[in-house]
């Protein structure tokens, strides 16, 4: 009898589980602006490529909900006396999706692929500071000169070429993403496809719909699976900012990717318990190509289509978000900076007008001299054609100018930039890799290939730039910095307009979102109740 009154218990309680309903898949969804150029981790360059990495792979370090650095694959490191030598400790539970363990070997792989020439990567020099990195990747030493080693299976030794300040901060970037050496000589060049690649972040891929979709899945061999809620992530590409805000007003998106400029008054009065305002470590310019006549001889030109440009307007009138007017490359909020500003930052516009006529008319242009024409390339976004119309608006008023305007998909216009395949303008810009203002000036060294979108080529900047990358002196370090910003900007090579704002819808549905400056938000952090 006792048996039979156990069995019948035990009956009882499994009748009432079955009964239970499933517990319901926790899924976010999130807009994600262009097409992702490759979810390859050394190949991409855009931001939206670059949230979806950082869901699918972990460096060795990685952000926190704040965005600062903490320990990531790598447990823990340590750094030699004479700042050369790093030793980084692999979390002994880090495993890739298909359950392998993430070797230093995997590192050396990667970083080996990273830098050589073969990968053809545009972001090659944020591995710069480590030994031969440099030589290997302008193609003067193989990729097995490189300054890093397995030591054992969890220890990762890296030597550098000397001292770097910034060089643990800069290990958050995707480009320095390991991927699993076995899983890509087994695919080869179809390792990226979902279903074939691996990865050793909180989520892996499950669907890349082209136009479509990137659906990722929880990793469950990711090393902190217990604290991740969601079982999926949908990142949408939607170049349409009007559209994403639509599709976000229709309960389709949780986040979305950013916000059209003419809607931001309106959003802010009728749904303000979901619009997201917060500084942003980024700064929007506009590249003038250097490598072609008239720009690359004039500064004077350059400089008087710069100072006719009215910022103040810009942020007022179109972004409208809380925007700064920049006439600086770095954003305000860097580390142990403080970026100079020309005189002529300081002047009423109508003074910066009436002086680039004046420096239009010593270039031989304007009244009485030859018309100028000029190209504005931009990619699809009606955030950045309504910048465009305004610069057009701007110069032919002041100055005479005629301009074109094109308008190019992201996927075109990053390559067409990076191979300075424009006529005179693009559109640019930068966010902050990591908190320290050398993310923005290295960008401008004269053999940075890809990212030097201006073609900008100075000595005397190089040197200041490659001497602030070395230097330990925190001070000295800045003064450094400083003074070839103030040279950069004599020079003109870009036309800065204004430091972003990060503009997001995000539900009240979703938690775990914080808002912070460099605007990172791994969904390993988030959740969202239905």
């Amino acid at each position: 009898m006792r048996f039979l009154a156990r069995w019948v218990s035990w009956l009882v309680l499994l009748t009432t589980l079955l009964a239970l309903p499933a517990r319901a898949e926790m899924v976010l969804h999130r807009g994600n602006g262009s097409e992702p150029e490759t979810l390859d981790p050394h190949k991409s360059t855009g931001e939206g490529e670059s949230w979806i990495e950082m869901d699918l792979f972990e460096g060795l370090v990685t952000a926190d909900p704040l965005g600062r650095i903490i320990p990531g694959a790598a447990l823990n490191w340590t750094v030699s006396d004479d700042r050369l030598t790093y030793l980084f400790t692999l979390r002994p539970n880090g495993k890739w999706s298909d359950g392998t363990r993430v070797t230093a070997s995997d590192f050396v792989f990667s970083w080996r692929r990273l830098v050589s020439p073969a990968t053809r990567s545009r972001y090659a020099f944020f591995l710069w500071p480590v030994k031969n990195a440099e030589a290997i990747s302008k193609g003067e030493m193989p990729p097995t000169a490189l300054g890093v080693e397995a030591v054992d299976d969890l220890t990762l030794r890296v030597t550098l070429e000397a001292p770097t300040a910034y060089f643990i901060a800069s290990l958050q970037h995707h480009s320095t993403y390991a991927l699993s050496q076995a899983n890509v000589k087994r695919f080869g060049e179809d390792f990226l496809k979902p279903g074939n690649l691996v990865s050793n972040g909180a989520f892996m891929l499950a669907e890349a719909v082209p136009q479509g979709h990137v659906k990722l899945v929880r990793n469950p061999h990711f090393h902190a699976a217990a604290e991740v809620a969601l079982d999926a992530v949908y990142f949408y590409p939607t170049e349409n900012r009007e559209a994403e805000l639509k599709r976000f007003r229709a309960g389709e998106l949780d986040v979305t990717y950013d916000l059209p400029d003419g809607q931001i008054a309106w959003v802010r009065q009728n749904m303000p318990a979901e619009l997201r305002l917060a500084p942003f470590f980024s700064t929007y310019w506009f590249n003038f190509n250097l490598r072609n006549e008239p720009w690359s001889s004039n500064p004077d030109l350059r400089a008087a289509l710069s100072l006719a440009i009215d910022r103040q307007l810009i942020v007022d009138k179109i972004t409208q978000a809380g925007e700064v007017p920049a006439f600086s490359i770095t954003p305000p909020g860097t580390d142990n900076y403080v970026a100079p500003v020309p005189d002529w930052a300081r002047w009423t516009q109508a003074q910066r007008d009436a002086k680039a006529r004046e420096l239009l008319a010593k270039a031989g242009y304007g009244p009485g001299g030859k018309v100028l024409e000029v190209e504005i390339r931009y990619n699809t976004s009606e955030n950045h054609r309504k910048i465009a119309i305004a610069i057009d608006s701007m110069w032919r008023q002041k100055l005479g100018v005629r301009t074109r305007l094109v308008n190019q998909e992201w996927k075109v216009l990053l390559q067409a930039r990076a191979e300075g395949k424009f006529q005179d303008l693009v559109r640019g810009g930068w966010i902050g890799d990591y908190n320290d203002a050398y993310s923005f000036l290295s960008l401008f060294v004269s053999d940075v290939k890809g990212q030097n979108h201006s073609g900008y080529s100075n000595p005397d900047y190089d040197r200041l730039i490659r001497a602030a990358a070395s230097e330990t002196d925190p001070s000295a370090r800045r003064q450094l910095m400083q003074r070839a910003e103030i040279m950069l900007l004599a020079d003109h090579p870009v036309i800065p307009l204004y430091t972003y704002v990060s503009t997001h819808m995000v539900s009240t549905r979703v938690s775990g979102w914080q808002d912070n400056i460099r605007n990172l938000h791994l969904s390993r952090y988030l959740s969202v109740v239905r």
